[in-house]
């Protein structure tokens, strides 16, 4: 039950509740993942399946117990250590995501803004990763598969690590044409995962 209500409140956060701030205080709605059948918006339509699922494995952990072994569990890593670093994992990608959120301020998008201009952010999470919401997103799902280790666990990394890479070559692309030299020279500086300085 901890699980589900962990999950609830990471997407009212990280989602809902973020996405209704900045409408409020732009008139701008983040949500830009288009309906086409283009890489963007079929990305959008992976993300939302992906979403789907870690609902749905969540909610048989939750609520229907008995359904378990039909997620394929992992027997054989389950354990309590590998569960308090996945917990650890799932609360550390909260506070990254909603931080880099913050850093973005009234740039931040769920998918590529072509309508808005918004500025380039390189401060914050940003002066040491150039996607810093991606990669705690990517340390969530690392910290779900090593709390409920099973075979949709691993196909939600798996997923969102093909579409995650997917959206960031589609959002490099898209800065380099909106910010030119300036997104060249903070590329050079930053690397995509992680900068250690």
């Amino acid at each position: 039950m901890i699980l589900f209500i962990y999950f609830l409140i990471y997407f009212f956060l990280v989602f809902v509740l973020r996405s209704f701030l900045l409408w409020k205080k732009t008139g701008v709605n983040p949500l830009t993942f288009n309906k086409g059948d283009d890489a963007h918006g079929y990305n959008g339509k992976v993300f939302g399946i992906i979403s789907f699922i870690e609902l749905i494995v969540v909610s048989i952990y939750a609520f229907i117990p008995s359904l378990h072994n039909y997620l394929l569990p992992f027997w054989y890593i389950e354990n309590e250590s590998l569960q308090y670093v996945g917990w650890a994992l799932l609360i550390l990608s909260l506070v990254m995501v909603w931080v880099a959120q913050s850093n973005m301020r009234e740039s931040w998008r769920i998918g590529i803004d072509e309508e808005n201009k918004t500025e380039l952010i390189t401060g914050g999470f940003f002066a040491f990763s150039r996607n810093p919401i991606f990669l705690g997103i990517m340390i969530a799902n690392a910290g779900l598969f090593l709390v409920l280790p099973n075979a949709f666990t691993l196909l939600i990394i798996s997923l969102s690590t093909i579409s995650i890479n997917t959206q960031i070559r589609l959002e490099e692309e898209f800065l380099k044409k909106e910010h030119g030299e300036q997104y060249l020279n903070y590329r050079s500086k930053v690397n995509r995962w992680l900068t250690l300085k």
